[in-house]
């Protein structure tokens, strides 16, 4: 029964609606402020709540794609609106729907100024998270993908700090051009295969030759998004003018559509591109994990070392995508959705005490332990999980990749896992300066305590972390299915493609 209703569009259109009823209230005053907040917060919250449906309902052990949408769009093409999740997509548009109101709620005080816009955006935003995961025709993927520059650049460009506008224009224009290329690669996908269905698109058979031009065009937009270095500068600029909120969702969701570009798009429909340029993307990941985490050693600002963080967290990612075997593929799943979990508790850790202090230099803390020492606990289980500690979710993720990349590449599993050693030294080195020592700072000894509203914020990301950590399956069950299906089709086609030549 579940199935027969239209869940899918309810969940991705739902933020929409949340948004109409913000257009109507004033835009001025404490109370219109106030109003904006909570309906933009039962809004994300009643779509979290609509989108455990796809959970509950999703079946295992099923392949193919689950809670499908079909009708025509643009008549007179074979482009049509289709929505539908596998164990794949699932995942995240999950994480989408649960990130969303606590960043909302880590919105709460910091954001004085239009607040009605601010939300406006952010539910914009949401929207199209959610329709890029459940897309399943690529000029509808392409319209979300891009769309979700808009909100976040408003995000980043309006609420962000001293240089907002440059950060801004940067993650636009870094973003925005390598899309540009993949546009092009679908317009001739279209002329060729003559539909812009993606499991239809997945089942085709392009030439070799021109699967390599494709997989480029493709990669162009997915590795900025990722990002994969050297096209990862443009993230550090944005996490560190960003907003709180705007860094939540941005490492938690927005890094993660590159990944998931790769694995819906270039593995099943470039599988032999993808199999060529396998050690070219190992070679980008290894420097990406080795340099942006020493990189972040040297770093002074707490938010602009979390994000060169991330771009070695999701080196990881890269490799496992590629290493083309069920652990590697699994583990970057996995990763993904952990990083998601992790990264964005590690930036709200930031945004605590910045609204406190008003700075993000680590020097200007110390000791902070002595005045928020449930803060310190979080903090540090946060910092734990992201480099990787056994029983947390990072050390999962991080296990199936070096599984998956040893099987594909013992020199990519060797070289990655230094990378885990340098990740324990910069953040130990970070929560040492921030929170061990004696608070001798009197902005420092004035810190109040956490509030209730941060430590809701804090509760539920921390038992999912844990809970992944200790039993994974419950994640890596839902995407097992069709990982398999993915990874059997790419080794179809090489078996095609093999007996062709």
């Amino acid at each position: 029964m579940l199935h027969d209703w239209p869940i899918l569009s309810l969940v991705t259109f739902m933020p929409l609606l949340g948004v109409a009823f913000l257009l109507m209230i004033r835009s001025d005053g404490a109370v219109a402020e106030t109003n904006a907040k909570y309906v933009a917060l039962w809004t994300s919250g009643f779509t979290f709540v609509i989108s455990l449906v796809l959970l509950f309902g999703f079946d295992n052990s099923a392949s193919g794609y689950q809670f499908e949408e079909f009708a025509p769009w643009i008549s007179g093409t074979n482009i049509n609106y289709h929505l539908g999740v596998d164990g794949i997509s699932m995942p995240f548009v999950l994480l989408s729907t649960f990130l969303t109101p606590f960043a909302i709620l880590a919105s709460w005080k910091s954001i004085t100024n239009r607040v009605k816009d601010y939300m406006i955006a952010f539910l914009v935003l949401e929207t199209m998270m959610i329709g890029m995961f459940s897309s399943l025709d690529m000029l509808m993927f392409y319209l979300f993908f891009e769309g979700v520059l808009i909100p976040m650049f408003l995000i980043i460009g309006v609420w962000g700090g001293p240089r907002r506008v440059y950060a801004a224009f940067k993650f636009f224009l870094y973003t925005l051009l390598g899309s540009v290329l993949m546009l092009v690669c679908m317009l001739a996908m279209y002329n060729l295969a003559g539909t812009t269905d993606i499991p239809k698109l997945a089942e085709f058979d392009f030439a070799p030759a021109l699967q390599t031009w494709l997989f480029l065009g493709f990669f162009a937009s997915f590795a900025v998004k990722v990002p994969m270095w050297p096209v990862h500068t443009w993230l550090p600029d944005a996490h560190v003018e960003a907003p709180t909120a705007g860094s939540m969702i941005l490492a938690g969701v927005l890094l993660k559509m590159g990944g998931y570009g790769f694995i819906r798009f270039s593995l099943p429909m470039f599988p032999e591109a993808s199999a060529y340029f396998a050690p070219f993307i190992f070679a980008l990941s290894v420097i990406a994990v080795i340099y942006t985490s020493l990189v972040a050693l040297a770093q002074s600002d707490m938010k602009k070392l979390i994000a060169y963080s991330s771009v070695a967290h999701m080196g990881f990612v890269t490799i496992g995508i590629f290493s083309l075997n069920e652990q590697g593929v699994a583990g970057a799943m996995f990763q993904m959705i952990s990083h998601g979990l992790v990264s964005a508790a590690l930036f709200f850790c930031v945004g605590v005490v910045y609204d406190r202090l008003h700075t993000r230099e680590i020097d200007a803390y110390g000791g902070v332990a002595d005045t928020m020492p449930r803060y310190a606990a979080w903090f540090m289980f946060m910092m734990l999980a992201s480099v990787g500690l056994p029983g947390t979710s990072g050390f999962v993720g991080e296990m199936l990749v070096l599984v998956g990349a040893w099987q594909a590449a013992p020199w990519v599993a060797f070289f990655s896992a230094t990378g885990l050693i340098l990740g324990a030294c910069y953040m130990l080195w970070l929560y040492r300066r921030v929170v061990f020592g004696r608070a001798v700072k009197r902005a420092v000894l004035n810190m109040p305590r956490l509030e209730g509203r941060e430590t809701f914020i804090f509760v539920p990301l921390t038992i999912l972390v844990i809970w992944f950590g200790i039993y994974p399956s419950s994640l890596l069950d839902v995407m097992e299915v069709s990982i398999t299906d993915l990874l059997d089709s790419v080794a179809m086609a090489h078996e095609a493609s093999g007996a062709n030549q």
